[in-house]
């Protein structure tokens, strides 16, 4: 006896049929999707049912959708070694993505007590330092908000230079010597100001790394940076450790 053909819910046709066009690359990473509305009425469903399909597909990794701004295929997810510090812009354009940088704000002031017991490292409330805060963005999309304080006592030049299109943490590198360096990561949902600078919903999940680096002298730079969740990764790659020998 014939089992019935199984039918197919209208979500699950039109998810599959939208995934089908993301992996032949008929719709390529970073394209946009028509608005909610005008796929519903394409596909003939109610706007509740493209809804489900949209959100299924964003939650399979398959689009990403930001608020105000609509419903885009997926970027291969950017990855960051923990073991290393990595340089934003090379991250973005080994993607093969078009890298910006646009500085918010750039100001020299005195620690806070709260900054200085954040930093450690020998830093103390009322120590000189430079505050910058930027965006990186790939492809025009958010990247990465970045927070940073520099000490210009271990970054020799660091006043002289504005950020305004060169972004502080590759100059760093190129310019200023560190011998330890910590990351701090976790996982965080984003509030109603990171959400906008960062063109995600309110309460969507980021990942936030905070970066300390020092010398023997003292504390060179503390930044902290904040990634859509969907669009990041980090990865590391370790040996196994030795055993101790048995006596």
């Amino acid at each position: 006896m014939t089992q019935p053909p199984t039918r197919i819910s209208q979500h699950d046709r039109i998810t599959e049929d939208i995934r089908r066009m993301i992996v032949s690359g008929d719709w390529a990473p970073g394209h946009q999707l028509p608005v909610e509305t005008a796929m519903a009425e394409t596909y003939g469903v109610s706007r509740m049912t493209m809804n489900k399909a949209l959100t299924r597909l964003a939650r399979e990794g398959y689009l990403i959708r930001r608020k105000k701004r609509g419903t885009f295929v997926a970027q291969p997810r950017a990855q960051s070694a923990i073991m290393e510090i990595a340089d934003i812009e090379a991250e973005v354009r080994a993607m093969g993505q078009d890298y910006r940088f646009a500085l918010r704000s750039r100001g020299a002031r005195a620690l806070g007590a709260a900054e200085a017991d954040e930093i450690g490292s020998g830093a103390e409330e009322g120590q000189a330092a430079l505050r910058l805060e930027g965006l990186h963005s790939a492809n025009g999309q958010p990247f990465c908000l970045e927070t940073r304080l520099v000490n210009p006592a271990r970054a020799d030049g660091v006043l002289d230079q504005d950020f305004s299109t060169t972004p502080p943490g590759s100059w760093l590198l190129r310019q200023v010597p560190w011998s330890e360096a910590s990351h701090r990561i976790r996982a965080l949902n984003a509030g109603a100001a990171l959400a906008e600078q960062l063109a995600l919903r309110e309460g969507d999940a980021c990942l936030e790394i905070v970066r300390r680096t020092r010398t023997a002298e003292g504390w060179v730079t503390w930044a902290r940076l904040v990634y859509p969740g969907d669009s990041h990764q980090l990865v590391a790659a370790f040996a196994p450790r030795a055993k101790t020998e048995q006596r």
